[in-house]
């Protein structure tokens, strides 16, 4: 939290705002099919990625919270956060709810947890985040990244390791869903582009 403010490494923002740019087009559409009238679109930038920031406008104006950089965690929300795995991978592991809690507990050889007064319920998990991530960390080194999907799995804790790129090629969902399309460029030869979203039925678009 104490170090300045990180900036995203794709634009998101550009994204974001030709989303609802085509949501507003398909709602002022479907309003001039309805009245005969049509209307202006406006999607701006900044107003897009400041829809994104929702929880933290009231906080603001009621409790003068100023929101910070909080890493993979969400504050007053754990075990919710990212946890490395002994063969260099990270996983997402969310066990907030108490009854997911206590069964990451038992997962983790941990069942001391589930009674521990800094650890017994949300609310004080949620307080005392860094020791409780800080306990799951302690127990997710420990294991390969497969070896943690496999327990978290058995014990029903949500879970999911983040991919990078390579995993994503290697994945055969990814390619089962065409969203790796490989195109013919005059001048690079075959280049592999990300699939198109959302897919339609009928008419599904291409890559060109």
């Amino acid at each position: 939290p104490d170090r300045p403010p990180p900036r995203m490494a794709t634009p998101l923002t550009d994204y974001i705002a030709g989303v609802y740019g085509a949501f507003g087009t398909v709602m002022a559409i479907l309003e001039r099919h309805r009245t005969g009238r049509g209307q202006v679109v406006d999607s701006a930038l900044y107003e897009a990625s400041f829809s994104f920031m929702e929880p933290h406008i009231p906080a603001f104006q009621q409790l003068g919270i100023v929101a910070k950089r909080a890493g993979s965690h969400l504050p007053g929300n754990a075990p919710n956060s990212i946890y490395p795995t002994r063969d260099g991978g990270f996983v997402l592991i969310t066990a907030a709810a108490d009854a997911v809690f206590q069964r990451l507990a038992r997962a983790m050889g941990r069942a001391d947890m589930i009674d521990d007064p800094l650890f017994a319920t949300s609310i004080v998990r949620g307080e005392n985040m860094s020791a409780c991530d800080d306990a799951v960390t302690a127990w997710s080194t420990t294991l390969d990244m497969a070896d943690v999907e496999s327990a978290m799995d058995a014990a029903k804790v949500p879970a999911a390791r983040i991919y990078t790129v390579a995993d994503i090629f290697s994945d055969p969902h990814y390619k089962a869903r065409d969203m790796l399309v490989e195109v013919e460029d005059d001048v690079l030869g075959p280049v592999t582009l990300a699939g198109v979203v959302p897919k339609l039925s009928a008419s599904p678009g291409r890559i060109r």
